[in-house]
């Protein structure tokens, strides 16, 4: 008979010092407008995934697509010190 033992490295591979650093966390502020927008863009799709789009649906989807390229465009084009050095952003 086997016995099932839990890898110990698995159940602590996300200790307590291993939480995100200031730069990432900051790096991920940066970004949650964009996020924001993505998932309102995500929720306007999902609503017509069971039924045809009608013009109202179209015109949610068209204006969440417009929201999400705006704050693409504003995370881009924000001050150059905005983005972090080393690839956190």
């Amino acid at each position: 008979m086997e016995h099932i033992v839990t890898v110990q490295d698995a159940v602590t591979a996300f200790a307590d010092f291993m939480e995100p650093t200031s730069a990432e966390l900051a790096a991920i502020e940066l970004e949650s407008p964009v996020i924001a927008a993505e998932v309102d863009l995500l929720d306007a799709q999902i609503m017509t995934l069971d039924r045809p789009v009608n013009e109202v649906d179209a015109r949610r989807i068209r204006r969440a697509r417009n929201r999400v390229l705006a704050a693409r465009r504003d995370l881009a084009n924000g001050p150059a010190g905005a983005l972090l050095p080393g690839g956190a952003a």
